[in-house]
């Protein structure tokens, strides 16, 4: 007996898939665009209660300061590759009519000869009006990108931005904020390092400073050493020698309520490495707060791996393979210094505080606790 059909069959399925979201009002939009010494990054984000939700973003190693050590200038090869990379960033930026936007260039540009020519070129050739931030802004920015991760029981808070070219550390003392306002007080940072506290508690910038050595520069200066334990043994010192001028590095520091937060791609690969994650996760990084026992032990195995190993260890990945030691030297370097064996991982920086400082001038982000 031939078995009958079942009814229904052959017609076509019926769509399972939601329907596609509705765009975001672009009035909403929030853009910042970080072009580093390594990466060009951008983030399209609206605010959604004391925090932002991304729309879209963008990342690319551009590795914009190749060479800049030895010429003082920035290549040509390497300005093509960003011009690239930023035309897509514009062409996100129209798809999504953002009007409101901070667009900004660091350490490579600030440093190079022919840094602001090149920023014109950009404005010619894109459309995109880039500025280069000074120092002191570029390490403000980093504290207010990481405020809420900042406990309410620190009282000296020390935050680290391991850039391509240059790292800033500020050093912040909040003894006199009360503990529930710890994390929004640093948040008022955009405001400033030095500013009149008004109805409010203020974190208290004790020093900070910006280290001219970034996981780009700092591998450039020692790249004619073969042995690869030597040169990380190197690089660590001649970073700390950069630290003599640093007042919280002489100084005696009480280990309770102390607490370090650092960001940088170095830090989160560390952080993915010691959770053994095979894909990046940022939900599992930010926030993470590693040992220095257990940095130690990463960086070791980095150390064993070799110049091969890490280039095929999928945990690093290419794009950060080529840096990552001098990175970790850097990073040894200061959890060497500072009284505390723990730090705390953020996966966030400058375009994160780029966004929070235009929305909370705006007073579009609700004051509420994070």
């Amino acid at each position: 007996m031939t078995p009958k059909r079942p009814e229904g069959a052959g017609a076509f399925p019926k769509a399972v898939e939601s329907p596609a979201p509705n765009p975001p009002d672009p009035a909403t939009l929030y853009a910042a665009l970080d072009l580093g010494t390594n990466s060009c990054r951008m983030l399209i984000a609206q605010p959604k209660g004391s925090q932002f939700h991304v729309v879209d973003s963008f990342s690319k190693s551009v590795q914009l300061g190749q060479g800049l050590e030895s010429s003082g200038k920035l290549s040509r090869a390497s300005m093509v590759r960003t011009i690239n990379a930023l035309r897509i960033c514009k062409q996100k930026l129209q798809r999504h009519k953002v009007q409101r936007m901070r667009l900004v260039a660091t350490e490579a540009c600030r440093r190079a000869r022919n840094g602001q020519a090149f920023i014109n070129q950009i404005r010619r050739e894109t459309g995109l009006r880039l500025e280069i931030i000074a120092p002191e802004e570029e390490a403000r920015l980093a504290v207010i990108s990481c405020a809420p991760l900042v406990s309410t029981k620190t009282e000296q808070l020390l935050v680290v931005d391991i850039g391509g070219g240059s790292t800033e550390l500020v050093w912040i003392d909040m003894t006199n904020v009360p503990r529930r306002e710890r994390p929004r007080s640093i948040m008022r940072l955009h405001r400033g390092f030095v500013q009149d506290p008004g109805p409010f508690a203020a974190a208290r910038v004790v020093d900070w400073i910006s280290v001219p050595l970034g996981v780009a520069t700092l591998r450039e200066q020692f790249e004619d050493v073969e042995d690869d334990a030597a040169r990380f043994a190197l690089m660590s010192w001649y970073f700390e020698e950069h630290l003599a001028k640093f007042s919280p590095y002489t100084a005696e520091q009480q280990r309770e309520g102390f607490q370090i937060i650092g960001t940088s791609g170095t830090i989160t690969t560390v952080a993915a490495s010691h959770l053994g994650l095979k894909r990046y996760d940022r939900t599992k990084v930010d926030g993470l707060r590693m040992s220095s026992d257990q940095i130690d032990a990463v960086i070791r195995d980095y150390l064993a791996l070799g110049p091969n190993g890490r280039r095929n260890d999928p945990r690093i990945g290419r794009d950060r393979q080529a840096l990552i030691m001098s990175g970790s030297a850097i990073l040894q370097a200061l959890m060497r210094i500072w009284p505390t064996d723990r730090m705390s991982v953020a996966d966030r920086g400058l375009r994160e505080g780029l966004l929070y400082a235009q929305m909370s001038a705006d007073g579009v982000l609700e004051d509420a606790p994070y």
